[in-house]
């Protein structure tokens, strides 16, 4: 059984819904000048969404808002500089945020990478670093303003390969990748992902936040560039479109259908079983570690 079919939970099947209307909502995602991101932004901004995108090049970001604009016919857009391998940057991206004074009705942690070696300039291994470490505390340092916000939401963008890992190597994370390919270690960072939406909803339940981890499907964008042929054309070869790909982080971040759920994993807009080793215990070792590499109170 492959990892994909060893997820697939007899869950009843979604039916489909009417979009909601997003107008007086405000989303901020990460990542979003090309593929998921991308398509997601356009799909909250062409529902009247306002939506900060964050990214850590202004000119790639502007180029991608103009043509979201145009498409949705002025779509409020802002940009927020952000590069998740800095923990500085995190902090300095989430006080332009909150220096708004906007409300936060979702935050889509969508930004990472893959098939790539080294280490964060914080000290992560690159994987890791980028796509959980980051994230992790952009989004410990806006939730009080979703709470204040409620209803909200908080999706991360996770994938199937989470599957293949069988935990977290907690000394590993903080060296340089070591894997040929960095799929191990990319693994991992989608295993964090998913663990750290379960133990948020833990942490969050009854305060008016819910949370998501998704996994948008194999989609052709930037993420695989670095990967090696051909690792890249196995990984690559039944590719989803980016429009297909960003269907289940929308579906997650506004649907009425899923608004009572929270730290579940969700694939092509269906709740699925996580792998073996998304545990409670690990989750929360996974927290308390992550507080403290980030400097956080516990």
């Amino acid at each position: 059984m492959g990892d994909r079919e060893a997820g697939q939970a007899a869950y009843p099947p979604r039916v489909a819904q009417r979009e909601a209307d997003l107008h007086g909502k405000t989303f901020l995602i990460t990542g979003a000048n090309v593929g998921i991101g991308r398509e997601t932004a356009r799909g909250l901004a062409g529902r009247g969404a306002r939506v900060y995108i964050a990214g850590r090049s202004e000119e790639k970001t502007r180029a991608v808002m103009d043509d979201i604009t145009a498409q949705t016919g002025g779509a409020a857009l802002g940009y927020l500089s952000l590069d998740l391998g800095d923990l500085e940057s995190v902090r300095a991206c989430a006080d332009a945020f909150l220096a708004t004074g906007e409300p936060l009705h979702g935050l889509i942690n969508n930004a990472g990478l893959a098939g790539r070696r080294g280490m964060t300039d914080s000290g992560f291994e690159l994987h890791f670093g980028t796509n959980y470490v980051g994230p992790f505390l952009l989004t410990a340092l806006l939730l009080d303003r979703l709470r204040e916000s409620a209803p909200s939401r908080i999706v991360n963008v996770s994938s199937e390969s989470h599957y293949r890992a069988q935990g977290i190597d907690f000394e590993a994370v903080r060296r340089p990748t070591r894997s040929i390919t960095g799929l191990p270690e990319y693994s991992v960072s989608k295993l964090a992902n998913l663990l750290h939406a379960q133990e948020l909803a833990r942490r969050l339940n009854g305060r008016g936040v819910t949370t998501y981890a998704v996994h948008p499907g194999v989609v052709a964008s930037n993420i695989w560039r670095r990967l090696p042929w051909p690792v890249r054309g196995l990984i690559t070869r039944r590719m989803r479109s980016p429009e297909e790909g960003a269907r289940t982080p929308l579906y997650c971040a506004t649907s009425p259908e899923v608004a009572r759920e929270s730290g579940h994993y969700y694939d092509d807009m269906q709740r699925r079983e996580p792998g073996d080793a998304a545990q409670p215990p690990l989750a929360a070792e996974l927290w308390e570690r992550s507080v403290e590499w980030v400097g956080l109170p516990s």
